[in-house]
């Protein structure tokens, strides 16, 4: 190996490799910023400084895992979310930006409808706890609580509470049945809803790498969603605002569910940023507008 290697050299090569491999190459950057220590104004600033032996065979490395599949985010062990850093592992999905709006359209609702009330808010099936973690440090006078079955996943988000400087009470369970004893009037969900169906076109960085008990469902992607319809009625407080992320076509199927549960709801679909069906929420009883 060249003692000599540029900085600028290790990314462009790491990019082709990459490439050749039909990943995207954008991940060399972020390897190598991860294996720097530096931001992406920091590692422009080193381009043309000489890189260690040692530093090199650690990126390499990881280059060569991604190229076969491991996702950067199990690399590099973090993933951002609403501006925040969230450690990621096998045990929990990685978070995606779809997820982003479902909380950002949760928190539109909570100021135009809930502005001034006190908030308990439930976060179902939490996984890595970025939705719980992200309401709690949006609204800090909000209490917060989280579900998951995987005592493994609630272990990592109880980590990312910890990190963020965020108190949410997680709860291990089946669904929202933890939260049965109180009323909570805003409730957020982004269960496994791919199809076992869908298993064959999924990318190899999700299905070889992401917990499956975190992405399948029954019933065509749609069992957890009639689920959480039958128990929900009895935990939401009289003005509630119900939100889950969907699949892309899921819309009309879950939205269908909400209405029956919650016939006097206002219940609606929202497009994600690329036009795709992505969440539906249910506002009940006709909440008020701020």
């Amino acid at each position: 190996m060249n003692d000599r290697r540029k900085v600028y050299e290790a990314l462009q090569g790491a990019s082709s490799f990459l490439k050749d491999k039909g990943r995207e190459e954008a991940a060399a950057r972020i390897l190598l910023q991860h294996e720097l220590g530096v931001t992406y104004s920091g590692l422009l600033a080193s381009m043309r400084e000489e890189i260690s032996e040692g530093v090199f065979q650690r990126f390499w490395r990881n280059i060569e895992l991604h190229g076969a599949g491991t996702p950067v985010q199990h690399l590099t062990g973090s993933e951002e979310f609403y501006g925040r850093t969230f450690q990621v592992n096998k045990d929990v999905l990685i978070p995606r930006p779809e997820t982003e709006e479902l909380v950002e359209e949760a928190l539109q609702l909570i100021e135009r409808h809930l502005s001034g009330r006190q908030l308990a808010i439930a976060d179902i099936g939490t996984g890595s706890g970025v939705i719980a973690v992200t309401m709690k440090c949006e609204l800090p006078a909000a209490l917060v609580a989280a579900t998951d079955i995987s005592e493994a996943a609630l272990a990592t988000a109880k980590e990312n509470a910890k990190q963020n400087g965020a108190e949410v009470i997680f709860q291990q369970g089946d669904l929202a049945a933890p939260l049965k004893g109180r009323k909570w009037n805003v409730i957020l969900s982004n269960p496994p809803y791919i199809a076992y169906s869908e298993a064959p076109g999924l990318s190899d960085t999700v299905h070889d790498f992401e917990p499956h008990e975190a992405l399948f469902a029954e019933k065509e992607g749609l069992a957890l969603y009639e689920e959480m319809a039958r128990q929900l009625p009895d935990i939401v407080d009289d003005q509630c605002i119900i939100g889950f992320e969907i699949g892309h076509t899921q819309g009309s199927a879950v939205a269908q569910l909400l209405k029956e549960a919650f016939p006097q709801a206002k219940v609606y679909v929202k497009k994600d940023i690329n036009k795709n069906d992505r969440m539906v929420f249910a506002l009940l009883n006709e909440l008020p507008t701020n």
